[in-house]
């Protein structure tokens, strides 16, 4: 199995760390976020410029610390990476201006 990242190789013993954060994230209103999201936060975010040389205890402890805040708000950075809307187009513009 090829793996995109250092630690991808141990998502599944995670899961229930993951479904546990998850689960955490509904109790304070967020129901919306999946295991697929917060793994990405945690690749591209958290573990980032990690040289893959943490131990399991220590990628627990990582998926533990995460806020909620903190990741709304890299879900919105990333939703404004992702978004279309260019300020040359000027009927972009009028539409936005309505």
């Amino acid at each position: 199995m090829e793996y995109g990242h250092t630690y991808d190789q141990y998502r599944d013993q995670l899961f229930p760390v993951l479904e546990s954060k998850l689960e955490e994230f509904r109790l304070l209103g967020n129901e919306s976020i999946n295991e697929q999201e917060l793994w990405g936060y945690l690749i591209k975010k958290k573990w980032k410029k990690d040289n893959g040389e943490k131990l399991l205890h220590e990628l627990v402890q990582d998926i533990l610390s995460v806020k909620v805040s903190d990741f709304i708000s890299y879900a919105t950075q990333e939703t404004y990476k992702e978004s279309p809307f260019s300020m040359d187009n000027q009927e972009e513009w009028k539409e936005l201006l309505k």
